[in-house]
């Protein structure tokens, strides 16, 4: 478009609406100059919504950014329920530019809206970029990188954990509180990302701050339920072997679907019915199996065992997703790199905590000394064991949390569970175990249940990028003004 001493192009993403794809809108508005946020003058609910849209949008870009609110469908004369003196006045008490248009009568539109944003209050936006996070400032290929180096942690970190922890039981190790506690021992290594990608923009932000004691007490009552799940974890591989635990483990896919629909509010396809029904199925022939690959020493009962504390860690798990998610989204109202470390490094104190206190209520403290001196890899191989099992779940942690920061918590979801997968095949190589037909049936299984899972959420973001080219099309097809 033509202003008075240059021409400037635009650039318009037009993001979808729904809730279900809330979680992308950071993507959209992380690099962008300007945030136009439309409601109906006919529908005062549309009116309402844009409070939070407009947090949403400072809570990303902090003052940087400049926002207009436009009340559409003004040719609507009798059916209006918002007035403009009332949406004016929520301008003035947001600080925002606002207008009214009607797309019916071509009424302000062809531009009118923007050419007011294209003033010289635009030229310090366009030219600061003292507010985008460091990783944004990297090439493509950079970026990249950073989010491969990040998957391998997850992915490895993950495999080697398991992997470990069923080292431990089969050299002798056999406290399950121990076994706990290492998932969330080593969380001071946490500290550590906060000096290589924590950027001091982040806190920058107009919406009020939560109640801190609201936010101890949502951090502590994640913590008990992490602490809880770890436990089940742990009882889970003492009785299953690492290939058996990982394909039952990859059921909080499932469940994470379940709990994301009634707590989250996302929507339940075709596919997510499928790929919950198919990893049911999986877990299913598991617990069904003749349990000829259980380590030495477990009896059938405690196979079985091993196999529902497994699904309901896995559940547990899913549900504390979905309550750090509800979390971010209705209480803290923000998803950055610190707020999702502080979640990680607070709730794993707390996990800590409860565990160590399990730890010596139950009088197995006084059963490690004996532990290490009958381990069958000797003293130091215990100690190495315990070690490198708390920094491999904290090479995952940290994984996790920088595919959250760079991509998305969906997307660190998924590659979670992908690693899931890999674990039984490693498994086979350093344990050597059995894969009957029954497994290979409930692994095969799980891949679809994975792939199917997957696709649906590959349609949504087409969808959303096609949103994204449609709006970007019409853009640049557009006559100038």
């Amino acid at each position: 478009m033509y202003l008075e001493d240059r021409t400037v192009r635009l650039q318009l993403w037009d993001t979808a609406g729904q809730e279900r794809f809330r979680s992308l809108i950071p993507s959209y508005i992380r690099d962008s100059s300007v945030a136009v946020i439309v409601y109906d003058v006919a529908s005062r609910k549309t009116f309402l919504n844009t409070a939070k849209w407009i947090e949403d949008v400072r809570n990303e870009r902090g003052r940087d950014i400049i926002i207009v609110l436009v009340g559409n469908k003004t040719d609507m004369v009798d059916k209006r329920q918002v007035s403009f003196e009332e949406a004016e006045a929520k301008a003035r008490d947001f600080s925002v530019m606002f207008i009214e248009t009607s797309a019916g009568n071509s009424f302000n539109i062809k531009f009118k809206v923007f050419v007011p944003v294209m003033s010289e209050n635009l030229v310090p936006i366009l030219a600061n970029d003292g507010y985008h996070r460091p990783l944004y400032k990297l090439k493509r290929s950079h970026w990249w990188t950073f989010v491969v180096i990040n998957i391998l942690f997850l992915i490895v970190g993950q495999a080697v954990a398991v992997l470990l922890g069923r080292f431990y039981y089969d050299k002798g190790g056999n406290s399950k509180w121990m076994a706990t506690l290492v998932q969330t021992a080593a969380f001071p290594l946490l500290f550590i990302p906060y000096l290589f990608l924590r950027s001091p923009d982040e806190s920058t932000s107009l919406s009020v701050p939560p109640s801190t004691r609201l936010i101890i007490i949502i951090y502590i009552v994640l913590g008990v339920i992490i602490a809880g799940d770890n436990m089940l974890y742990s009882m889970g591989l003492l009785y299953l072997s690492a290939s058996t635990y990982s394909l039952i483990c990859a059921t909080q896919l499932a469940f994470n679907a379940v709990f994301a629909f009634f707590i989250n509010r996302q929507k339940f396809t075709a596919l997510i019915l499928n790929s919950v029904i198919i990893l049911s199925l999986s877990a299913a022939l598991l617990a069904t199996n003749d349990g000829s690959d259980k380590p030495s020493g477990v009896s059938g009962g405690e196979y079985i065992l091993g196999v529902f504390t497994t699904l309901a860690a896995s559940a547990l798990y899913s549900l504390v997703l979905s309550l750090m998610q509800l979390t971010f989204e209705k209480v803290l109202k923000k998803e950055t790199f610190s707020i999702v470390l502080d979640m990680q490094i607070y709730t794993s104190i707390v996990a800590t905590c409860i565990t160590v206190v399990g730890l010596f209520a139950s009088g197995e403290w006084r059963t490690i000394r004996g532990e290490m001196d009958s381990f069958g890899s000797g003293e130091v191989s215990y100690i190495m064991t315990l070690v490198w099992t708390a920094v491999a779940w904290q090479i995952c942690s940290v994984g996790v949390v920088g595919l959250i920061f760079v991509v998305s918590s969906l997307f660190s979801n998924v590659i979670s569970t992908l690693s899931l997968a890999v674990t039984p095949i490693a498994s086979l190589v350093v344990f050597h175990d059995k894969m009957n037909g029954v497994k290979i049936i409930a692994m095969l299984l799980a891949f679809w249940g994975f792939a199917s899972y997957i696709y649906q959420n590959y349609l949504d973001d087409l969808e959303v990028r096609k949103n994204q080219t449609e709006s970007s099309d019409a853009t640049n097809t557009s006559d100038p003004c």
